[in-house]
């Protein structure tokens, strides 16, 4: 393999955006949206102001100038001339930032005040034509001036002085420079933008660690992860903290312990399986090597044995698959069920077993939510068991307690020893007393199995007086939710004789 061909069994991954990149982006970018959101919006609420607050001024001066044209030069409400008057207007306004004054005849500048100010007026001839074209008679009026490099607000305020000498009209003008106004704000806006972007720096940079430093457990679960394999499942994820990332870890490593039980179980019945079928094959194929084809006798018994070991073995194939199914998605179809009906049906069931003399025990009156047909597979099985083990008398009856049902096989036997009580419902695991049966030793773990499908266990007990007492306990309400209508188990088509006890009695409660 050449070093630029992909590993077998992986593949290449597409270059990606890490995560706490993602992340990082997605913090800076929603925090730079906010700045400029709210850096846009009072920088326009500033300008505003601003712009309000030059007319508000030019608006104070014409009443300004008003006030003086009618006050007079003696304080009698008389001037020589207009001229007088534009004069005192001129020299007499308080000067201001970033503002202009000047007084004009007919387009000519004239006048302006004899202090320095920030805008100077007097070479400003295209200004003061622009100003005469606008004018109206004794209207005054504020106005915008803009050229290639300035942009200006300006008041333009006609005075006339009756009995005046020529002129007889003339002009005040008071001039705000807005690009000097507004220079403020701009200077604010590029302070505000430079600090911005040290925030957002700081904003990427603090994520980053944070971003690092919480997905860390994830870059280990990863790594732990790729080093995980069918042979090595021991390695597990450290928890570290007590958050979500913790929790996930504490997750990840049950579900590993699930998949690493579940492995060792097929491990073991792929070995189970291969040592039950090991020997009826071995068994089979030493009888036909030794077979005498020519003896029709040898020939006959060879026939007859190949067929027991093959029908066992398919047995063992038929009860795996049972077993099979009770592992799937849906291993039981829980409702609400007459046990005590039910208990009497897998009685009637039961004496069709061969070698059997079933009777019926206390019975508990009640309505359980479980599944009657794995319910009545798993009992006659235990049954089954008993016949085979306890010398063919069985009891069967149940009991509550109102939280859980207990239904029961008694078998007349030697009873279970205690060493070997929980070694029965393990798979392929058969009593000392089994030679002559041919039993696949699924039986009991099949047992096991229906019971945990129902949330509840199967156990064996010693009986009272002897031989060996099978427990299946289930929760009596489900956890699932069922039909509200109780389900009544079919009748199977066998005879109903009498049999002892027949009136159930609840020993439960």
């Amino acid at each position: 393999m050449t070093e630029s061909e992909p590993m077998p069994g992986r593949r290449r991954r597409k270059l990606a955006i890490s995560v706490r990149t993602r992340i990082v982006a997605a913090i800076t970018a929603v925090a730079a949206i906010g700045l400029l959101a709210v850096g846009f919006s009072v920088y326009i609420v500033e300008r505003q102001r601003i712009l309000e607050q030059v007319d508000a001024r030019l608006q104070d001066n014409l009443e300004s100038a008003r006030f003086l044209v009618a006050e007079g030069d003696e304080g009698d409400g008389a001037w020589a001339s207009s001229s007088d008057a534009l004069a005192a207007v001129v020299q007499r306004m308080s000067p201001d930032d970033n503002t202009g004054a000047m007084g004009m005849v007919d387009g000519v500048i004239t006048i302006v005040p004899g202090v320095q100010l920030d805008l100077d007026l007097q070479y400003q001839a295209m200004f003061a034509q622009h100003v005469d074209r606008l004018l109206d008679e004794s209207r005054p009026f504020i106005a915008t001036y803009a050229d290639s490099d300035d942009r200006w607000r300006y008041l333009a305020a006609p005075i006339m002085v009756q009995d005046s000498p020529a002129p007889t009209e003339v002009v005040f003008v008071l001039v705000y420079d807005l690009n000097a106004e507004l220079a403020e704000t701009t200077d604010s806006a590029k302070m505000f933008l430079l600090a911005s972007g040290i925030t957002l720096i700081v904003i990427a940079a603090t994520g980053t660690i944070v971003a690092t430093r919480l997905l860390r457990p994830l870059r280990r679960m990863r790594e732990t992860a790729a080093r995980i394999s069918a042979q090595s499942l021991d390695e597990r994820l450290p928890v570290m903290g007590n958050d979500d990332v913790a929790e996930l870890s504490e997750t990840m490593n049950d579900m590993l312990d699930r998949i690493d039980d579940a492995l060792d179980s097929q491990r073991q019945l792929l070995s189970d399986v291969g040592h039950e079928l090991k020997t009826p094959i071995t068994i089979v194929r030493g009888y036909l090597e030794v077979m005498d084809p020519a003896d029709p006798d040898d020939a006959r018994e060879t026939q007859e044995l190949a067929v027991d070991e093959l029908e066992r073995m398919g047995q063992l194939v038929q009860d795996l698959a049972s077993a099979a199914a009770l592992h799937g998605p849906s291993p039981v179809q829980l409702g609400r069920v007459d046990t005590a009906d039910l208990v009497r049906q897998i009685v009637r069931k039961a004496q069709g077993i061969v070698g059997a003399d079933v009777s019926i025990g206390p019975v508990a009156v009640s309505v359980a939510t479980l599944d009657p047909a794995r319910m009545t597979q798993a009992m006659l099985q235990l049954s089954q068991n008993a016949v085979t083990h306890g010398g063919g008398r069985v009891e069967i009856g149940s009991r509550s307690d109102g939280e859980r049902i207990e239904f029961w096989v008694r078998d007349f036997g030697p009873g279970v020893p205690d060493n070997a009580k929980q070694q029965v419902f393990e798979r392929f695991r058969r009593g000392a007393d089994t030679l002559g049966h041919t039993g696949s030793g699924l039986g009991l773990h099949i047992v096991q199995v229906i019971a945990r499908a129902h949330g509840g266990s199967a156990e064996v007990r010693d009986a009272p007086g002897g031989g060996a007492l099978f427990v299946l306990s289930v929760p009596q309400i489900a956890a699932t939710p069922v039909s509200e209508d109780p389900v009544i188990p079919p009748r199977p088509p066998l005879p109903a004789p009498a049999l002892p006890g027949e009136t159930p009695t609840d020993v439960g409660g």
